[in-house]
């Protein structure tokens, strides 16, 4: 394990007599909280030092260090301070059985000591996740994440797409550490394939907002896809078509068929893998051309009909349409034309004959009136004619 950042947690001043009556000296000592492989440092403060002896020994009550004198033949241990305020002693590497209750002793007439203890902590390691099983499109699928040492237990917590997932965790003390597991369950679609799952672990082994984390892609099987992509939309007599069946799939097809409906490829037709190349197209190879894919999980087709067209009839059927067009709006004219000369016509004869007016008659009625009364005559008979 890489060098560890050294932990300081709020320590408690233990404090004791360590002379004989009518002194005043005094030793200090400080608990201590170091992550494993970190540096730990030791310190027994002296206060009113007279220049007794002064021995610091270990939780199995050897010596380190007499007097500012190595004792014990343990490189990791050094004496970084000796003087009559301070006593200080470094230790590199620190391991779980280098925790305990460490002796400052100062040896007067009546012989005292203080203890520091220290604590060591064991960071997780980078979680271990694993699947129970093949995960398949529409089913669920369960991860589990173990941190197999930790002290304290490791906290496990499970994320998906930034949002917490609710996990079942479990531990197991195994000596001075822990081994943690945890489970989560969650359905699965074809579009959570490839997705990411991160299993985080953290204790107060690690520094503050620090946190070990792995992360599982999903693997999810399902049933596969196909689409036909051509080389062009308009094809002609000659032309190279390339027909490309775009699978999707998982596991992926790894073989892809061919056909044209009832009918067999052209002998032109070279099929490799997804791709089907007709070369000099002629009208005979038209048809509908299938592609056909298929996994364990089911299969799937895909169709694409092909119209090759004849660049003569193409061009002979667009220059006839301004042929076809004049000869409409001709036929139209004339037809307006003989509709016109028949109103003329109808109209000529409804105007001939003669018309008599309001003020016409008036005048022959005055005529005869005066003419009837000069001959005696009462009665007068009236002439009307009328054209329609």
């Amino acid at each position: 394990m890489g060098r560890a950042r050294r932990f300081q947690w709020p320590l408690l001043l233990l404090w004791a007599a360590a002379a004989g009556p009518g002194t005043g000296q005094e030793v200090q000592t400080e608990n201590v909280t170091v992550a494993e492989g970190g540096v730990a440092e030791i310190t027994c403060r002296l206060h009113q030092y007279d220049g007794s002896i002064v021995v610091i020994q270990n939780p199995a009550r050897q010596t380190l260090f007499f007097n500012g004198t190595r004792a014990l033949k343990d490189e990791r241990f050094q004496l970084e301070e000796f003087s009559p305020r301070r006593v200080r002693i470094r230790l590199s590497d620190a391991r779980l059985e280098d925790e305990g209750g460490y002796f400052c002793q100062l040896y007067t007439e009546d012989t005292h000591h203080q203890i520091a203890t220290l604590t060591v902590l064991v960071a997780p390691e980078n979680p271990v996740v694993e699947v129970r099983e093949q995960a398949v499109e529409g089913g669920e699928v369960e991860l589990s994440c173990l941190v197999p040492r930790s002290r304290p237990a490791a906290v496990l917590r499970w994320y998906r797409d930034r949002k917490e997932l609710k996990g079942v965790s479990s531990g197991q003390e195994n000596g001075k550490v822990w081994s943690v597991a945890s489970t989560v369950r969650f359905r699965v679609d074809r579009k959570d394939d490839g997705g990411i799952v991160i299993c985080e672990a953290q204790n107060q082994a690690l520094p503050s907002g620090h946190s070990k984390q792995t992360q599982y892609v999903l693997d999810v099987q399902y049933s596969p896809t196909a689409r036909i992509h051509a080389s062009q939309a308009v094809v002609r007599e000659g032309d190279t078509l390339v027909l490309t069946c775009a699978v999707t799939g998982n596991p992926r097809p790894n073989q892809i068929r061919w056909n044209r409906g009832n009918e067999s490829l052209p002998e032109r037709a070279e099929a490799v893998g997804e791709t089907l190349t007709l070369p000099g197209l002629v009208s005979a190879d038209n048809g509908t051309y299938t592609c056909e894919a298929a996994n364990k999980h089911g299969h799937a087709r895909a169709l694409y009909v092909l119209v090759v067209y004849d660049p003569g009839a193409v061009v002979e059927a667009q220059t006839s349409v301004p042929y076809a067009i004049v000869g409409g709006i001709l036929a139209l004219l004339v037809f307006l034309i003989i509709c016109v000369l028949v109103g003329m016509v109808w109209c000529s004869v409804r105007q001939k004959g003669s018309y008599l007016t309001h003020e016409a008659s008036g005048l022959d009625e005055q005529g005869e009136a005066r003419e009837a009364f000069l001959n005696g005559s009462d009665g007068h008979k009236r002439k009307e004619e009328f054209f329609i």
